[in-house]
């Protein structure tokens, strides 16, 4: 071997043992449940369901101070699939630096996280009885980087960043990339208190570009907890914006026991038409946890569903769940 060689050798060995991950430690989480849900809506799933979620997780520190984490989630939480790897990803962080997340599946962006910020204690108050899951969340998907700052002073910066969003398998279709921006402020002089706001851009087609934004508060003391959040979706034209408010009221009785309350207005522009007319969602929860067991429950009202007036377009649900975690 001559001396050029034994210098690159010697060079890429210490480069290998620089980023070489201590292993710290590994853990497996395991939760099941089954659900009774009912809804009026025709597109809807009916009748009693199976859960469940295996998340295994792992992490440890490179010798330069870095912490990788790695985790891989096998869920099924749909009633009409069965669904295999739900989530996959790893992440690289510092506590100077903040943390950068690689999602190969699964991954949400700041406004696919915070989709819906209001307090409740279940499920939103769209869920289950509208089918459409219509809401103002950005985007999720696979191959999305994600970015989380260390608190500054109670501020708190993120970032998200999809190079193509394209379904096709080979990807060869490139519909245009997707970024978003968050700040999340919960000052130090007002414990209890939390504030954002997030902005991002979708290209959703090859000449249709869709900016979302969204902006929340929320203020917990004791046990109660109030929120509010407003969102909207600009399309290149009128008929593809959309507009979103809801609050939410969620009270401790105890350790164990949630109540909650909520309601939200979504106004969907998206035909010729230009339709106006409000959706109106509202519902009430509840959750008891008696250690690794919760039950927990909604009962959901949604009119004039898509902004039609149509009776059929005016429905009603309920979702009971028995959940164990391990």
């Amino acid at each position: 071997m001559n001396k050029l060689t034994k210098i690159g050798v010697s060079a890429l060995a210490g480069s290998l043992a620089m980023t070489a991950v201590h292993a710290a430690e590994g853990s497996v989480s395991v939760s099941t449940g089954f659900a009774f849900m009912s809804t009026t809506d025709e597109n809807g799933a009916t009748g009693p369901y199976q859960f469940d979620s295996v998340i295994f997780s792992a992490s440890g520190e490179t010798d330069g101070g870095i912490t990788v984490s790695a985790k891989m989630e096998l869920d099924n939480d749909n009633p009409a699939s069965n669904a295999g790897m739900d989530d996959r990803s790893v992440s690289f962080g510092t506590d100077a630096l903040g943390t950068v997340t690689f999602h190969g599946h699964g991954g949400s962006g700041v406004l696919g996280q915070w989709d819906d910020m209001t307090p409740n204690a279940y499920e939103e108050v769209w869920d289950t009885t509208d089918s459409a899951d219509r809401r103002i969340d950005g985007r999720s998907g696979d191959n999305l980087l994600t970015y989380t700052s260390p608190s500054f002073n109670g501020v708190t910066l993120k970032a998200a960043y999809q190079h193509d969003h394209s379904t096709a398998a080979s990807q060869s279709t490139d519909l245009g990339h997707y970024a978003d921006f968050g700040i999340l402020v919960s000052p130090e002089m007002v414990e209890g208190l939390t504030i954002g706001y997030g902005f991002g851009e979708l290209e959703q087609s090859t000449t249709e570009t869709i900016d979302n934004e969204t902006i929340f508060v929320k203020y917990a003391v004791g046990g109660l907890t109030v929120g509010y959040q407003m969102s909207e979706a600009d399309g290149a034209t009128a008929t593809n914006d959309d507009e979103s408010t809801g609050w939410g009221v969620t009270y401790a009785v105890n350790e164990n026991f949630t109540i909650g309350y909520g309601e939200r207005d979504y106004e969907e522009d998206t035909t010729a038409t230009a339709n106006t007319l409000e959706q109106n969602d509202k519902g009430i929860q509840a959750s008891y946890t008696m250690g690794g067991m919760t039950i927990a429950g909604h009962m959901n009202q949604n009119d004039n569903v898509g902004g039609s007036t149509a009776a059929t377009n005016d429905k009603e649900s309920y979702e009971f769940a028995l959940t164990f975690a391990f």
